[in-house]
């Protein structure tokens, strides 16, 4: 263990060994950096009136309430755990300024809707025609209305589709990064992980790909744009399309079951 190492890690056996106020303060200073990395990836897309300089504050909470509740002899990785910690208290500020205009959730959730009915009806992904269809527009007014969706910010369209709704809070990005140390919910999400990797092998290569690089590799728009030799903004409408698809799919993920059951 290198002599940084064995400084943080003497920082945790004091902060939760004795509540050690001045190691509390300093394991903050050490873990500050997470939080940029996290607000400028949540920034990407977003509206310009939204400062990232606000998103930094928004997740310094969420660094704090991860530290607090951290725990070491658990073994998990912290900046795991605090990433995902971090990333739902931006969210949840964001979400409180109800930054996401209805219309764009409305017209989000349509078009969830008909790739869940058409999946399950079809057994396979539907082409971007067959979408067209189902909602009575043409091939042009949907790729118009992806790219509505899609200007709201990539890393925030996950969560447009589940706040406020039915199904609860939480994120797709979260449930793939998560490493809670509730037991119940540990499973809960391994389930979930479980089905989300089913769903994502399922989607078509393109798609399949984005999700990969961004959610589980931790790239940029900007990076997966110069490994796919196209545009951030192009990467960011397969992004849209692949969190409506997965979704969709999230729903009812073994729709062959439910047919059967």
């Amino acid at each position: 263990m290198d002599n940084a190492a064995s400084v943080v890690t003497q920082l945790w056996d004091d902060y939760k060994g004795s509540g050690s106020r001045d190691a509390r303060d300093r394991l903050i200073l050490n873990y500050a950096p997470l939080v940029k990395f996290v607000a400028g990836r949540v920034a990407a897309g977003l509206p310009q009136n939204i400062e990232q300089s606000d998103l930094v504050s928004y997740g310094m909470f969420g660094l704090i309430d991860a530290i607090d509740k951290f725990d070491v002899a658990r073994g998990f990785k912290f900046e795991t755990y605090a990433i995902s910690r971090i990333k739902g208290a931006i969210i949840d500020e964001l979400r409180s300024i109800d930054w996401v205009p209805r219309s764009v959730r409305a017209k989000a959730r349509t078009i969830e809707r008909a790739y869940s009915k058409l999946e399950n009806e079809l057994k396979r992904s539907p082409e971007d025609k067959e979408v067209a269809a189902e909602l009575g527009v043409t091939e042009g007014d949907l790729a118009n209305t992806m790219s509505q969706i899609s200007f709201v910010g990539v890393v925030a369209l996950d969560e447009l589709l589940t706040g406020g709704s039915e199904r609860g809070g939480g994120t797709v990005g979260d449930t793939i990064a998560d490493t809670s140390n509730d037991p119940v919910a540990k499973f809960e999400t391994e389930e979930t992980r479980h089905i989300l990797a089913d769903a994502i092998n399922r989607m078509p290569d393109r798609e399949r790909l984005v999700l990969t690089l961004y959610y589980y590799e931790g790239l940029t728009l900007a990076e997966i744009g110069r490994v796919l030799g196209v545009t951030e903004s192009r990467v960011c409408q397969v992004h849209t399309k692949a969190i409506l698809q997965l979704r969709g799919r999230m729903q009812d993920p073994n729709p062959d079951r439910a047919a059967n059951g």
